[in-house]
């Protein structure tokens, strides 16, 4: 009876003990970030390996802000939150008049009333546009800005085709800014 009863406990003890390590080693898991990461490419269809071009990003919100207090006037910009994007090129490319290498990079931009300027830039994993250096440009395009018909409370970058190349799109409220890229 004593061993039977010895035996129990001992199994009694070692059930708590696994359930108690359970708890210890439990694996906490933040909330959705409130600017959550995501990412575009050309083409556009998930199916499709031989993509052109990818950019990640981060997507704010506006939350009864407006974008030119968030992507503020004559500032360099992330192009998003969080994490300077970075756009992938998986083959060499025109930005512009520059021929610019297969590879990754961050994508800034600097926004202004009329124009925007589009950055690309050799820095990887730099978080926001703190530590942007204008040294490691690659390329810069000036582009305009047009107001669309709806305003988008998330940030926002979709690319299509267009007779010279690939547009990147980016809007935001009514802000509208398309980005030349040619293959």
């Amino acid at each position: 009876m004593i061993m039977k009863t010895t035996k129990l406990l001992t199994t009694v003890a070692f059930a708590i003990t696994m359930l108690l390590s359970f708890n210890v080693n439990a694996q906490e898991f933040k909330d959705l970030d409130k600017s959550p990461m995501d990412a575009s490419s050309f083409p556009s269809d998930y199916k499709d390996a031989n993509k052109l071009i990818k950019i990640t990003y981060s997507r704010p919100q506006l939350k009864n802000r407006s974008v030119d207090k968030l992507a503020k006037e004559g500032e360099i910009w992330r192009t998003g939150a969080n994490e300077a994007a970075e756009i992938t090129l998986y083959k060499d490319m025109k930005f512009g008049d520059k021929e610019v290498k297969a590879g990754t990079y961050t994508f800034y931009m600097i926004p202004g009333k009329k124009e925007w300027t589009a950055i690309i830039n050799t820095d990887l994993n730099a978080w926001g546009s703190y530590f942007y250096n204008e040294k490691n440009d690659v390329a810069r395009l000036t582009v305009p800005v047009t107001e669309g018909k709806e305003s988008l409370e998330a940030f926002s970058i979709a690319f299509d085709k267009s007779d010279n190349g690939i547009n990147m799109h980016l809007g935001w409220g009514t802000v509208r800014v398309a980005v030349p890229f040619r293959a």
